[in-house]
């Protein structure tokens, strides 16, 4: 028997679509080249069988905050979303640090004069914080619900795209910039901007969880409720044409604009092959992980308290850094993002030992091994960490791809972030899900909104398919209990109770 739909590709976009087509009544059957779901939400022991390490993302701001998320309620599933006190913090030069609390208004104290102007610019966010991520994480195409947000989002955005920064003074500076930094592009301009107010406010509000236990949490939690609804999964399964996939009526792929191209080859009308092929990535991300045996000694012990470590120094530094990357210049003080799971979720430790979780920005294709340039941008602002490390593994953005070639050169953005690709991803479409090919469509992080765990890529994706083939206009509830809260995804779409009793 046919199945009503397949998806390709089981990362957390994959995973949404599968959710999203099951929850709606669709036979779906799901095809992963791994031999493990999950695609950045693996987490997996690399050096000690007790100490398990996340392998792509580890901390999760847009899993307590996305639409699909909020809906698929993950914590009355089970997962439980930890959240630190400090969402993140930026080591400065000379001992000093900028931290970011989940209170506005210690964050504000402890900014001093700045503090202010950081509660004036994250208050009305954090306030009004649903409709912003809803605004934010759509596929720019539908009306928002809440006039208001985009109101209080263009200006803030504006005010921090140019080299003129509000703040004046360096810790407030540093703080958002490094934050900017999560866009992994040109710094300053509107797209880094964007992923600054959407990420910086968030801390005052759904917070940066870690799921305690690991990323993978997230991943087993989606591909239960697949399960249940009667998906099937074929790991170890690479699907190197479309047309290995049968009959099928749909299919929503969690690839790239690469890999789309290799599936689907002359199929594809040459125009829209064209613009693939003109299909931008941005800068690499080079990851490290180290087994150790003390937490990170940073030089301010308040950084120790952080879920989330920025290291880049000065606002002025991180500008250099991130520019570099994104000219194909390597640097030896790359941006780093530091994670020390076990700070916030402290099982994540055993026998004295724990995971820390790096990365680097670093050229597209950078070919090297990151772990000593990492260690050493650690030990910059907490010396004897490297008397602390048990083993190390790294992974440069060259082999990145290797491990998902969504990740082309290193880009686990799956596509430059930059204006033009924010609202034209992949391709110029007013259904940025569709494809030439009657049932085909993209469910990836290189379609609206982008890169990150939110599963909104694959979420309006599947909705759009089961409009577009199924007539469905009303979202399925994905509520574990069968509630329904009221939160629709599009403008024309609104949440109902499942179909077919399910």
């Amino acid at each position: 028997m046919t199945a009503d739909a397949a998806v390709v590709g089981t990362g957390p976009n994959g995973l949404a679509a599968g959710v999203t087509l099951a929850r709606a009544g669709l036979t779906v059957e799901l095809y992963e080249k791994a031999d493990t779901i999950g695609g950045g939400l693996r987490t997996t022991p690399l050096f000690d069988r007790d100490v398990s390490h996340d392998i792509c993302s580890a901390v999760h701001p847009m899993a307590a905050a996305s639409a699909f998320f909020r809906h698929f309620d993950l914590p009355a599933r089970g997962v439980r979303l930890v959240q630190p006190d400090i969402p993140y913090a930026h080591p400065l030069p000379g001992g000093r640090a900028a931290a970011a609390w989940r209170s506005i208004a210690r964050t504000a104290d402890h900014l001093g004069a700045d503090g202010p102007r950081w509660a004036r610019l994250m208050g009305p966010l954090a306030t009004r914080s649903s409709a912003l991520v809803d605004l934010m994480l759509s596929s720019h195409r539908a009306v928002p619900r809440d006039p208001v947000a985009p109101l209080l989002l263009a200006p803030r955005v504006l005010a921090h795209a140019t080299s003129r920064t509000p703040f004046t003074t360096e810790p407030a500076r540093a703080l958002l910039t490094g934050v900017a930094a999560h866009a992994v592009g040109t710094l300053p301009s509107v797209a880094s901007a964007a992923v600054a107010m959407l990420l910086a406010h968030t801390a005052h509000s759904s917070g940066w969880p870690l799921p305690e236990g690991g990323s993978v949490r997230i991943a087993d939690a989606m591909a239960a409720d697949i399960t249940a609804h009667g998906g099937i999964f074929h790991t170890g399964h690479h699907v190197r044409d479309l047309a290995e996939l049968g009959d099928v009526p749909l299919v929503l792929l969690d690839v790239g604009p690469r890999e789309l191209l290799a599936l689907a080859g002359q199929r594809l009308p040459a125009r829209y092959r064209r613009a693939l092929h003109r299909y931008r990535y941005g800068p690499g991300a080079a990851k490290a992980d180290f087994l150790v045996n003390a937490p990170i000694p940073w030089t301010d012990p308040l950084v120790g308290q952080a879920g989330t470590v920025h290291l880049g120094g000065t606002r002025a530094d991180i500008v250099r850094q991130e520019n570099a990357a994104v000219a194909g210049e390597r640097v030896e003080d790359p941006f780093v993002l530091v994670v020390d799971p076990a700070v916030t979720d402290p099982s994540r430790a055993a026998g004295g030992r724990r995971p820390v979780w790096a990365y680097a920005h670093v050229p597209h294709g950078d070919t090297r091994d990151p772990v000593d340039l990492i260690r050493r941008r650690i030990e910059e602002y907490a010396p004897g960490f490297t008397d602390t490390v048990i083993a190390s593994r790294g992974l440069s953005a060259a082999r990145f791809e290797t491990y998902n070639p969504n990740y082309v050169g290193g880009d686990i953005a799956a596509g430059a972030m930059t204006l033009r690709q924010a609202l034209a991803r992949p391709t110029a479409r007013w259904d940025p899900y569709t494809t030439p090919l009657p049932g085909v469509y993209l469910c990836s992080a290189s379609t609206p909104p982008g890169p990150s765990v939110h599963g909104m890529c694959g979420y309006l994706a599947a909705l759009s398919a089961l409009r577009r083939h199924h007539g469905i206009r009303i979202a399925p509830d994905l509520s574990p209990d069968g509630r329904t809260p009221p939160m629709p995804a599009r403008g024309d779409v609104r949440p109902s109770a499942p179909r077919n009793g399910r």
